[in-house]
């Protein structure tokens, strides 16, 4: 494989049978996830963790056939109940991204969209060779914040994770996938050595260690459109809708953003 040949991320969030209302379109069932991973060892794949790509590509070191990552983010329930088993019983690795205030626990928000993992769940799915990693203490649109703020989320998260599994993430997965340079070198300052966003793309060398693209999973992903996500064919297409949302959404928070500083200059 060539250094920058395009690698799909796999975004997941909840794995669920009977999820909320706020986490059914980015939800799947555990048996759509169970027959997903199927494929996976099926068409011949090699799961890795997100630090594991990271350092290869960091270091120049070959990746492995066919790679693939396994991700999800925020932390919920079925992760540990109903991924971890089906992950096991490939030798899949995979990389759970946490935001550290929805966790069920003595750092709870009270914020979360659905049940979470409890830490000792997640102590569990690291011991299972499940890669921890950031998302923020509270999920916000990080490039919204103030610098106070922004360095607030990012270490909180960080601390809680190193004190809580004895060693401290290196990867992180920005909230909502919204990312700038300011963001990306706060992250970076945080100490974690790569981070994902979303992009609904293959992840490519040339994005940078802190804006490596994903591709979401979604309850409505049919099997032939999961195939076509790994191997990494049609993605634009699948996603043509996505993006053009995206487009239009970004116009308005960038308006946010010029209010935002407008008003602060004024004080």
């Amino acid at each position: 494989m060539t250094e920058d040949a395009g690698v799909p991320i796999l975004m997941y969030h909840a794995v669920a049978t009977d999820p909320n209302d706020a986490t059914r379109t980015l939800s799947v069932t555990p048996e759509a996830f169970a027959a997903q991973m199927e494929l996976i060892g099926d068409l011949g794949l090699t799961p890795v963790t997100t630090a594991d790509l990271a350092a290869r590509w960091r270091d120049g070191r070959p990746l492995p056939p066919r790679p693939v990552l396994v991700t999800f983010d925020d932390g919920y329930a079925g992760v540990h109940a109903h991924a971890l088993p089906v992950l096991a019983q490939h030798g899949f690795p995979a990389t759970l991204f946490v935001t550290t205030g929805w966790l069920r626990g003595p750092y709870d928000t009270g914020g979360a969209p659905d049940t979470m993992l409890d830490w000792d769940q997640v102590r569990e799915l690291a011991g299972a060779g499940v890669e921890i990693g950031g998302h923020s203490h509270s999920h916000p649109q990080l490039d919204q914040l103030d610098d106070e703020a922004l360095r607030l989320e990012l270490t909180r998260c960080r601390d809680l994770v190193a004190d809580e599994l004895g060693v401290p993430p290196v990867s992180f997965a920005h909230p909502y996938g919204y990312s700038s340079r300011r963001v990306r070198r706060e992250v970076r300052a945080a100490g974690f050595a790569q981070a994902l966003a979303v992009g609904n793309a293959l992840a490519r060398h040339r994005q940078g260690p802190y804006a490596l693209r994903r591709v979401t999973v979604r309850r409505g992903t049919r099997v032939e459109e999961f195939a076509r996500l790994v191997e990494g064919r049609a993605i634009a297409r699948m996603f043509a809708t996505d993006r053009a949302l995206t487009k239009g959404y970004a116009v308005v928070r960038r308006a946010r953003q010029v209010r935002r500083k407008a008003i602060r200059s004024r004080v």
